[in-house]
Parts: C-alpha cells; sequence; structure tokens
C-alpha cells in the first residue's frame, strides 16, 4: 500500500516489554506496533521502529521458503552448463555398487545451484531423455559431461541419502587423501541406508517441512536530521487528540500516528525529540567549525510562523527553520545543507535591532501553545510557535546567549537624537553605559553607567526620557531625548542592558564559551 499525504491515520497498539525497552537503550533503537490507514482501506499493522538517525513504518512480510525437494517424485529440471565448473555437481553411486546415480555435492553459485531445484540426495534417471539407472559410475560421469551447454535432468529425491551425503562432504574436505578402500565402504553403507528406507519414503517427507519466516520491510523511511515533531493538523492551531506525526526535509511525513493511551504518546513525543535534538547539536558543531566564536550558530530547529489568512490572523501556520547565528536571526524556508546555504537565508534580523517576548497563554491569539513574539524596527511583529514548553526555553537560551555575544562584538552604537533643541549623537557602549555627545566635537555633555538607569519611558512616537541615579548624592536626573528611529534606539538599548545583566551571572559567561 502506497502511503501518500497527510490524512493517514495510525493507531498505537503497542510498545516495547520493559526487557525489550533495557536492550534497545543500549542499541538506541525503539519499535512499537501501530496500524496504518489511508482513509479508504481497513487498517495493516505496521511496526514503528526508531533509531538514532532514522524513524521507519515496517510492514511485515512473509518469506518464502527455500525450496525443497519433492520426496518420490520425478522432477525435470533444465541446467545451463557454464564455461568454468560445468554442471557444478559432483555424484555418487553407479550400478557396480547397486546404487542410483547420486548427486552427492552442488558447488554454491555454480548451475547446479542456481537452478534452486536440484539438491544432495537427488537421484538422476534420466539425461536428457535417456535412461541412466543401469549405468556404471564412469559411464554416468562421461554421459553428463558430453550432453552438452543445456542439459535436462530427471530427477527423484531419496531423502535417506542425503544426511550421509551431506556427512561425506564434511569428511571429503577435510581428508582430501581418502583412500579407495574408504570410499568403497562409504558406498556400501550408502547402499544400506538407501535401501532402509525404500520401504517408507512417506515417513520422512516432513523433514523438509518449512515454518513461515516473516521479516519487516521499510514503507516508510524518514531521516530525523533537521526533521520535527508536531501534534497540530498541518498548518493550523488545531491540536491533534493523542496524535502526532513526524515531518522531514522536503516536506516528508510518516503520516498521522495515533496513540490511544497518553502516555504511550508522550513516551513516543520524548524519544523522537530526543533523537532530533541530538543530530541538531552535532549538525551545529559541525557548521560552527567554519564560523568564529563569535558567528556561532546558538540555535536552529523548526517552528511555526502564524500569516495573516482573508484578514483573519494567525488563521494559517507556516513552518519556519529558525536559526541564531553570531547577531543574526534568521528565517528559512526550509533547513541550511551546507555551510553556503547559510549566505542564502531570505530573512535575515539583527538580535540587537530585535525584540523577543515570549507571550503568556492569556495572550494567546488561538489556540496554539508555546508562542513567542519577535518584532524589528519598522516591521510588523512575527507570532511564532513551537510544540514544548521545553523548546521555548531552548530558544529562550539561546536569545539572550546571542544578544550577550552580538552586543560584545558591536561594542558601541551611536544614534542620532535631538536635545535641548540641538541635534546630537547618544552612544550606547558596551563598557561606558550612556553617553551624549555634540555631533562634531565628540565631547560628552553627560554620561552615565547602565547600572545608574533606573527606568524609562516614552509616548511611543519619537520622545523618550531616561532616569539616572547620581551616584554621588542618589538623586534621579531625568533626560528627555527625541528620535526619529524610537523604536530602534528602544530595541537597542533593551540589547545593551539584556546582556549587560547577562553578564554579571559567571555560569551565564561559562554557558556562552565556546
Amino acid at each position: 500500500m502506497k502511503l501518500r499525504g497527510f490524512n493517514m491515520k495510525i493507531n498505537a497498539t503497542r510498545m516495547t516489554t520493559p526487557i525489550e525497552e533495557k536492550l534497545d537503550q543500549k542499541l538506541k533503537v525503539r519499535t512499537g506496533m501501530v496500524t496504518v490507514s489511508d482513509g479508504k482501506s481497513r487498517p495493516i499493522p505496521v511496526q514503528l521502529h526508531l533509531s538514532m538517525e532514522v524513524l521507519r513504518l515496517q510492514k511485515e512480510e512473509i518469506v518464502p521458503p527455500d525450496p525443497k525437494p519433492i520426496n518420490g517424485k520425478e522432477r525435470m529440471v533444465q541446467i545451463r552448463r557454464h564455461k568454468v565448473g560445468g554442471l557444478g555437481l559432483s555424484i555418487k553411486g553407479g550400478a557396480e555398487h547397486k546404487l542410483p546415480i547420486l548427486i552427492s555435492r552442488i558447488y554454491k553459485n555454480q548451475a547446479a545451484h542456481l537452478t534452486k531445484e536440484l539438491f544432495v540426495g537427488d537421484a538422476i534417471i534420466k539425461v536428457n531423455g535417456e535412461y541412466i539407472t543401469a549405468c556404471p559410475h564412469d559411464d554416468a560421469v562421461n554421459i553428463l559431461r558430453n550432453a552438452g551447454d543445456l542439459v535436462v535432468l530427471t530427477v527423484k529425491h531419496y531423502p535417506a541419502a542425503t544426511p550421509f551425503l551431506q556427512k561425506q562432504e564434511e569428511k571429503e574436505n577435510q581428508q582430501a587423501d581418502s583412500n579407495s578402500d574408504e570410499k568403497d565402504a562409504s558406498e556400501e553403507s550408502l547402499r544400506l541406508i538407501t535401501n532402509s528406507s525404500s520401504s517408507r519414503p512417506s515417513s520422512i517427507c516432513s523433514e523438509f517441512d518449512q515454518e513461515p519466516v516473516t521479516r519487516w520491510v521499510d514503507i516508510v523511511t524518514l531521516p530525523l536530521m533537521m526533521a520535527y515533531v508536531t501534534r497540530y493538523i498541518f498548518g493550523t492551531d488545531k491540536l491533534r487528540p493523542n496524535a502526532f506525526e513526524v515531518r522531514g526535509l522536503n516536506g516528508l511525513s510518516t503520516g498521522i500516528i495515533h496513540c490511544d493511551d497518553s502516555a504511550v504518546l508522550s513516551q513516543w513525543l520524548k524519544y523522537i525529540s530526543d533523537n532530533i535534538i541530538g543530530l541538531t547539536h552535532l549538525q551545529m558543531k559541525l557548521y560552527n567549525r567554519n564560523f568564529s566564536v563569535s558567528d556561532r550558530i546558538e540555535y536552529m530547529g523548526w517552528v511555526n510562523e502564524g500569516v495573516i489568512n482573508n484578514n483573519q490572523p494567525w488563521q494559517n501556520y507556516k513552518p519556519r527553520f529558525l536559526a541564531l547565528k553570531g547577531a543574526d536571526l534568521m528565517l528559512f524556508d526550509s533547513p541550511p545543507l551546507n555551510v553556503m546555504d547559510w549566505d542564502k537565508c531570505p530573512l535575515i534580523f539583527k538580535v540587537y535591532q530585535t525584540m523577543f517576548r515570549v507571550v503568556k497563554e492569556s495572550e494567546n491569539v488561538d489556540e496554539r501553545q508555546h508562542c513567542f513574539l519577535v518584532q524589528t524596527s519598522g516591521q510588523e511583529s512575527r507570532y511564532l510557535s513551537v510544540e514544548t514548553r521545553q523548546e521555548l526555553l531552548r530558544i529562550e537560551n539561546a536569545w539572550h546567549c546571542s544578544v550577550c555575544t552580538a552586543v560584545m562584538k558591536l561594542g558601541s552604537k551611536t544614534f542620532t537624537v535631538s536635545y535641548g533643541g540641538k541635534t546630537v549623537g547618544l552612544t550606547l557602549d558596551w563598557n561606558l553605559g550612556f553617553s551624549l555627545h555634540e555631533a562634531e566635537s565628540k565631547i560628552p555633555v553627560w554620561q552615565y553607567k547602565f547600572s545608574q538607569l533606573r527606568g524609562s519611558s516614552d509616548d511611543g512616537k519619537s520622545k523618550l526620557k531616561l532616569h539616572f541615579q547620581d551616584i554621588e548624592t542618589r538623586a534621579i536626573e531625568t533626560k528627555e531625548l527625541e528620535c526619529s528611529i524610537l523604536q530602534s534606539l528602544l530595541f537597542c538599548m533593551h540589547a545593551f542592558l539584556t546582556a549587560k545583566v547577562a553578564s554579571v551571572d559567571p555560569t551565564f559567561l561559562c554557558s556562552t564559551m565556546p
């Protein structure tokens, strides 16, 4: 059955037992039975197979048993002689030993073996339609040698002879220099075994019965590198009850995997997500070998962005691949697959000119959970969501790391402002703090450390008030400014303050070291 689209439903029915799980943990492999339906046909059983790098949906199929000889019935087998190796078989017996001409050995990957219809213990009755049952051994050998390139053998199987002939083959391999006396004894023993079995051919037929063998065949194979797990109906804010799908590169999907038990659902979500995160971290390390410390990747992974549809905000969601690299927030339509792809990102924003804010549950605009806002000066806010609270915290932590790295690398940023009716420059400096200076002289009019800022207020347009505390008098001094790009100034000021506060924490500094 071909599995296409996203309407397919999969119902989980079994997870691994505790013993299986202990063994699988060592191998980093987990399996569980599910049923798959395309919505039209009846569900079929499928195994969910999770390894470190790949998630597979597997169907069980029966492996046809190896062909076995049919006892007591004559068979015609066509065999094409090879230039090297001839017919690829050896014979024993002959009229002088009162034995049929028996196939005693079949050589692997040669002519007789490739027919899959000839077996050790087959008696050759006819060669190209001519009986050889009364032939001595040497005559039978000559007839087979001169039978042409395409030989038709009529054979009949003697199962009682098979174990003896196989044992003789092993003995001959070990004792290549067996003498003729041993050969005569062997043939006599073979004669006795053959004669004793002739009266009860049906009693040994069960030796060749074979239990059916099954194997698992992949029907969906999804690499986990840069994949993601989602419980939402694709493109919407509707959460699937006890169900999820895994989506990979180029839109490849497992289909909908439904679990009757919420505990089983949680286990699968954790197992698959953990593997994806592990692979993502590995890929980040590989990429970062090509980038400087100040330009390294702090985070990359899938998010969903709410997009406006028919004037109804957040009705549709579009998958985006988000990365925090150096001073840049990057949004891709598809993940970068090599170092050069990082230079082809369609949307790039500077983190020190961008505001990041986690959305409270009471502020969610729809049923999507774990949302956050990203806003850059002069642009509309971008409303984004991830699957879990843990993923949201990972992005938030990576954002703070990126801001700190970007601000320290930037060092300082100057904005043109109006102060006291004059055009001056307001500089945010990583080491010095706030300083106001005349545009030409560069002489500071006033200067305060970041730690002296006690608050700020603005009119949302151009006017800004900064409230500083004097170190000596402890008095609050208010500085009123006007800036034509007020939002950009506020975002940058927030970035410098965030980085300064974060840098005070030694553990934070350690976490940002390469």
